[in-house]
């Protein structure tokens, strides 16, 4: 819109530069002329001719469209269409435009005029001019015009831009709404088109045959992947089913000892296996997981309760913070691997007395879950790598694991339209931990309660101390409803 009208204007300001110049020197053409012409006959007949002369002029332009004051040094009058000088004219010489007043002599209603006053020989004094106030009413004309021509100028701008923004912007919109679709998992779907063939149509066109061959790639290399973990999971399944029957026949110790250690080695590779197939079954599957509506907070509880011995084991402190109620829609089964594979790792990269943390609540309309431990951590400049399959961290490749963990995690929020966000649990220490938050579309009960479970677990040998219920204990706290309670 503004590029449209400062042409629009610029191109107006030249006609009207142009337009206004060329009348104004028509009109100071004329009085050159006049002047001219008054010249000459004061050269041949003197002063007397030029009083001759300028009275005769006058008498013939009855509707003063030219004007004329011949005076002495001293402003007497000796002859002209005009009685006295205008201000301008008794202290400046050359060109200068006045109003035609009563105070000129000007019996009419007041108009514009230009004119040239100059000296003759002798100090008399003369000024010779012409109405110009039709020019200057012209001229007015032509900025009235040319502000309406703005104004109307600018209103079509406006609309043009309008239409032509909502269109590009609608266009533009398909594309975006097509591709976030796309990012979700629905890798089937393309841009569409008009049939226009303009440029956005070519750049569907172009963007559609990159999905193809996107597809076409990844499909290929999913395939081939997929195929070598199915083709060898079922090899690897006999042979680890042969060694463990080896184990239970050999008596000899160093043999036995061998044979639980390729065992040990076939169930890992096994393990990694399945994890592949689960993965690529979690991205073929997309949206069509059995979604249901669950309660998040129950579904960790119980998986906590899974793994309470292993970090008992450890001696880890291991604490759970739930909120009551925690609604969300989802296919429990993909979610009970999802916090499985989370607490696995924390309690799998925490040291021994290390601390473990997990966190169900509501932020505004989703639901959080944070995993938090206090282990070796992961680089800022790796966080974003580690949910690529097969990733590891370089202070983690001497533990035991695959690398597919946190890909699990990942297809699972996708299929969920979820999302995970890692950082520090304990930033500048030397183990700063990791605090794994995933975000998911949460389900809003009518009320929440908060219910904070903390269990610690002692080194082997020990009594386990359970935390009282008094209101005093270190963990005590009170729900919504008033009532204090502690695990």
């Amino acid at each position: 819109m503004v590029v449209f009208a400062t042409s629009v204007f610029l191109l107006l300001a030249f006609i009207y530069w142009r337009t206004a110049g060329f009348m104004t020197a028509q009109t100071d053409e004329t009085i050159e002329a006049e002047i001219a012409g008054l010249a000459e006959q004061y050269r041949g007949r003197g002063i007397n001719g030029l009083i001759t002369l300028i009275r005769e002029r006058v008498s013939r332009d009855p509707n003063a469209k030219s004007l004329y004051l011949f005076t002495t040094d001293d402003y007497v009058k000796l002859a002209g269409n005009l009685k006295s000088w205008p201000e301008k004219a008794r202290s400046n010489s050359g060109w200068i435009n006045f109003t035609l007043n009563e105070k000129v002599g000007w019996s009419g209603p007041k108009r514009q005029a230009r004119a040239r006053v100059f000296e003759v020989q002798g100090g008399l004094r003369l000024l010779v001019g012409r109405d110009v106030d039709d020019l200057t009413t012209l001229k007015k004309l032509i900025e009235t015009a040319i502000n309406w021509g703005m104004g109307i100028t600018l209103a079509l701008a406006l609309l043009g831009g309008f239409l032509m923004s909502r269109s590009t912007t609608r266009r533009i919109e398909v594309i975006n709404n097509t591709s976030r679709k796309i990012m979700n998992g629905h890798l089937s779907l393309r841009i569409p088109t008009r049939g226009t063939q303009d440029d956005f149509d070519q750049l569907a066109d172009n963007l559609n045959r990159m999905l193809d061959r996107i597809v076409y790639l990844m499909e290929g290399i999913r395939h081939v992947s997929d195929s070598i973990a199915h083709d060898l999971r079922t090899p690897l399944t006999r042979l680890r089913n042969q060694l463990e029957s080896t184990l239970m026949a050999v008596d000899n110790d160093e043999a036995r000892e061998q044979a639980g250690r390729a065992v040990a080695e076939a169930d890992q590779l096994l393990a990694t296996f399945n994890a592949l197939l689960r993965i690529a079954r979690l991205e073929t599957r997309g949206n069509s997981a059995d979604m249901k509506a669950i309660s998040l907070d129950l579904l960790v509880s119980d998986a906590c309760e899974l793994y309470e011995a292993l970090a008992e084991d450890k001696h880890q402190y291991f604490e759970q913070s739930m909120d009551e109620e925690v609604m969300i829609e989802g296919d429990r089964d993909l979610l009970f691997q999802m916090v499985s594979n989370l607490i696995d790792n924390a309690i799998k990269y925490t040291p021994e007395e290390g601390e473990i943390a997990v966190r169900v609540r509501f932020d505004g309309p989703d639901a959080i879950l944070e995993v938090s431990d206090s282990g070796i951590g992961i680089p800022d400049s790796e966080k974003d790598q580690v949910f690529q399959r097969f990733y590891r961290v370089g202070k983690s490749r001497s533990l035991p694991g695959n690398g597919l963990g946190l890909s699990l995690v990942s297809a699972v929020t996708e299929i969920h339209q979820g999302a995970i966000q890692l950082s520090d649990h304990h930033p500048g220490q030397d183990h700063p931990g990791l605090t794994v938050q995933v975000r998911l579309p949460g389900l809003q009960p009518d009320k929440k309660r908060i219910k904070t479970t903390t269990v610690k677990a002692l080194p082997a040998g020990g009594d386990e101390t359970p935390i009282t219920d008094s209101p005093e204990g270190p963990h005590a706290e009170s729900d919504a409803s008033g009532t204090t309670r502690s695990a």
